[in-house]
C-alpha cells in the first residue's frame, strides 16, 4: 500500500537530489571530520540534512517522521557499508516493534504468519502517525564508509505495507523473515530479542553518490579554542563533598 501522500511544496522531487545539497550535505561532514569526529550515526544525519534543506530536526520523532520542512517530513536511516558505490540492498533498522506488547502476542514462535503481520501493523501505525501530521513522507537513505569517505544517498516514498503480501518464517538463527509472496525476495526480519525490525531495501539506479577527499585536515583543539576566544572564567569548578 503505498502512502498517497499529498504533494505540497517540496524542496525537490522525490529521490532527485539536487548537486547544491549534495554539497551541502558533504560540507558537514568535512566540518565534522575536521573536527575529530569520525563517524555519523543516525541522530548525526537527521541534523545535517535539516540543515541543508533548511529544515527542522525534531527532538522526537513523529510515527517515523524525523526531520520536516514546509508540510514535507523524512525518516532518516543511515547504513555502513565497506563498499558503499556498489551496495546493492541497504538493511534499514527501523525501531523495535513489539507485538507482544502492543498487540497482546505473548508467544510469538506460536504462529509466524500472525507475528510477521502484527509487525508490520506496527510500522504502519508509526506511518500514519506521520502522514496524518505531514503532506510529503519520505524515507532519505545514506550508506557510508567513513574510512574511504564514499557516501551514497537516495530515498523514497515512505509506504505501507499490506500484511497479507507477504510470508513469514523463522531462519536458523531464529529470526522472522518476511518474503514478498510474489518475487520470493526477503524484504523484513524481526529479531525476537530486543524487538528490532529491518527493512531491506534495493538500492536504486537513480541513486547519488559523492567522495571527501580523505586528507581533511582535522582542526587541533587549541586552535578551535583560539578561534572561539576561550576564557578560563568559562568553566566552574566546584569542590568535594
Amino acid at each position: 500500500m503505498r502512502g498517497g501522500a499529498r504533494r505540497r511544496n517540496e524542496p525537490y522531487p522525490l529521490g532527485q537530489f539536487p548537486d547544491n545539497l549534495l554539497y551541502a550535505i558533504a560540507k558537514q561532514i568535512v566540518h565534522r571530520l575536521a573536527v575529530g569526529l569520525g563517524d555519523i550515526t543516525g541522530d548525526d544525519f537527521g541534523t545535517i540534512f535539516a540543515h541543508a534543506i533548511g529544515g527542522i530536526h525534531r527532538g522526537k520523532p513523529l510515527g517515523i517522521a524525523d526531520v520536516e520542512f514546509n508540510g514535507s517530513a523524512w525518516s532518516i536511516k543511515t547504513v555502513k557499508s565497506a563498499l558503499p558505490f556498489t551496495q546493492p540492498v541497504a538493511r534499514l533498522i527501523s525501531g523495535r516493534n513489539s507485538p507482544d506488547y502492543s498487540l497482546g502476542i505473548s508467544d510469538p514462535r506460536a504462529n509466524p504468519e500472525n507475528t510477521g503481520r502484527a509487525v508490520l501493523s506496527v510500522w504502519n501505525a508509526r506511518v500514519n502517525e506521520a502522514m496524518d501530521r505531514y503532506d510529503d513522507l519520505r524515507i532519505v537513505i545514506m550508506v557510508r564508509n567513513m574510512e574511504t569517505r564514499e557516501f551514497l544517498i537516495f530515498e523514497e516514498e515512505a509506504q505501507r505495507f499490506a500484511p497479507t503480501a507477504y510470508s513469514w518464517s523463522f531462519n536458523k538463527r531464529g529470526n522472522l523473515e518476511g518474503h514478498n509472496r510474489t518475487t520470493r525476495e526477503h524484504e523484513f526480519t524481526w529479531q525476537p530479542h530486543g524487538s528490532q525490525f529491518t527493512i531491506l531495501r534495493r538500492v536504486p539506479a537513480s541513486t547519488r553518490r559523492f567522495k571527501i577527499n580523505p586528507n581533511v585536515p582535522m582542526v587541533q583543539p587549541d586552535t578551535i579554542l583560539a578561534a572561539i576566544r576561550f576564557k578560563p572564567e568559562w568553566i566552574t569548578i566546584y569542590g568535594q563533598n
